[in-house]
Formats: structure tokens, C-alpha cells, sequence
């Protein structure tokens, strides 16, 4: 039996590209996304199921009929929500705990719907797609101070690797838990001088699945050095 992967966040830019590499090399997909898939009708082309889920709320019986009781070998968070840049004293609240829900809540709710499939595969990985904008030896370094991130953004990505951190201590052993920045990434929630294409993003995340890589946790930067905490 193929392995399987779910993937979050699946209708565009990096999510579908995730898509396509992983069922390209051999992969079962339960692609989630918020919004229909535009130009695939249900249930998706071979070896890709569409489960469509807002990751604010709870999985429910769609995405476990997709599973099937299958182990799962691999699951990447990818659904990712930010915010406008404002100047501080216009900054909105809910702005950012709603990109706390998705970045960070809507992993965790994710993982632990999965948990018993996740343990049932032989050497399975989590992977949270984050950002270098998450870590705060960087940003207390001043390191991206020039570039008009929005507070939701930094706080939920910095938040989120502290996710990937508690989940690989609490999964020692068990699953390998990494925060990865794909890059910059051409892509409708990229940076204007973005010029990274997601499926080269997808194509290095896929070797990196398919490496004999430990560590755990791992915070790396796709096609480069690891990044600091």
C-alpha cells in the first residue's frame, strides 16, 4: 500500500504543488482545503482525495472516511492565514488571535484527530509549515526589522514553532515534528521580490520527507541552512 499524507491547505500556491510532487512519486494525498478546488470535481484525480475543511473547526466524519482507519505517514500543515501590516494603535485584536486559530490551533486540531494513525505508521513526520519571520532569536536580532510584517503573522508563526517544539518532545521517538520555511515563495501571500516557485519549494520538501534525516525538532529553511529558534 502507497504511504499516505495529508496536506492542509491544499487549493493553491504551495498546498496544491505539495499535491502534485507527493502523488507524482508514488504518494496517496487527502488534500484539504477551505474552498473548493477550482478545476477538480470530486474525488479528485488518482491517488488524491479532497476533503474540504476550515481548519478553525473541528475534523469531522469527511476526513475520516478519507482516512479509513489508514495509517498516516505523513501530515503538512500548510493552511496559513496573516493579516494587513498596520502601525501599532491600529492594530486589530482579532486580526490576530484568527491567525492564531489557523496557524496554530488548526495544526493542533488536525494532529490530534490523526494521533491514532500517525502512531500506527512505521516513521511518521509532521510538518508545519512556518516561516524565518517565527523566530525570535531573528526578529530580537532586527534581522527582518526593514520588512512590514503584520503583529498576526510574527506571533502565530512564532507561536507555531513552539507547537512544533512541544509536539516533538511530547513525540519523542514516536514522530518527527519539523517547522519549515519553504522560502520565498512566489505566491499570493508571498513578499513582492518573492521569486521561489512553489513547486520547487514542494520537489525540496519531498526530499527532505524522503531523507534519512532524525532530527527532531528541526527548524530549516528549504534548500538552505537551518534557521535558530
Amino acid at each position: 500500500m502507497s504511504k499516505l499524507a495529508v496536506i492542509t491547505g491544499a487549493s493553491r500556491g504551495l498546498g496544491r504543488s505539495l499535491v502534485q510532487e507527493f502523488v507524482a512519486s508514488g504518494w496517496d494525498v487527502i488534500a484539504i482545503t477551505k474552498s473548493p478546488w477550482a478545476g477538480m470535481d470530486e474525488p479528485g484525480p488518482e491517488g488524491v482525495s479532497v476533503v474540504q475543511w476550515d481548519v478553525r473547526a473541528e475534523p469531522g466524519e469527511e476526513l475520516a472516511d478519507a482516512v479509513a482507519g489508514r495509517p498516516v505517514d505523513l501530515i503538512v500543515n500548510n493552511a496559513a492565514v496573516g493579516a494587513p501590516h498596520a502601525p501599532l494603535g491600529s492594530i486589530d485584536p482579532e486580526r490576530v488571535l484568527n491567525s492564531v486559530d489557523v496557524n496554530v490551533a488548526g495544526p493542533l486540531r488536525l494532529i490530534q484527530f490523526l494521533l491514532p494513525n500517525l502512531l500506527s505508521a512505521p516513521d511518521p513526520i509532521i510538518v508545519n509549515v512556518t516561516s524565518r519571520l517565527g523566530s525570535l532569536t531573528a526578529q530580537a536580532n532586527g534581522d527582518f526589522a526593514d520588512l512590514p510584517t503584520s503583529y498576526a503573522y510574527k506571533i502565530s508563526k512564532a507561536a507555531q514553532n513552539m507547537l512544533t517544539v512541544s509536539l516533538a518532545h511530547d513525540l519523542q521517538g514516536k514522530v518527527r515534528c519539523w517547522a519549515v520555511h519553504p522560502g520565498k515563495l512566489a505566491t499570493g501571500m508571498g513578499q513582492a521580490d518573492a521569486s521561489k516557485e512553489p513547486s520547487t519549494a514542494a520537489r525540496e520538501l519531498r526530499e527532505l520527507v524522503d531523507s534519512a534525516d532524525r532530527t527532531s525538532p528541526r527548524f530549516c529553511s528549504l534548500g538552505e541552512q537551518d534557521l535558530s529558534w
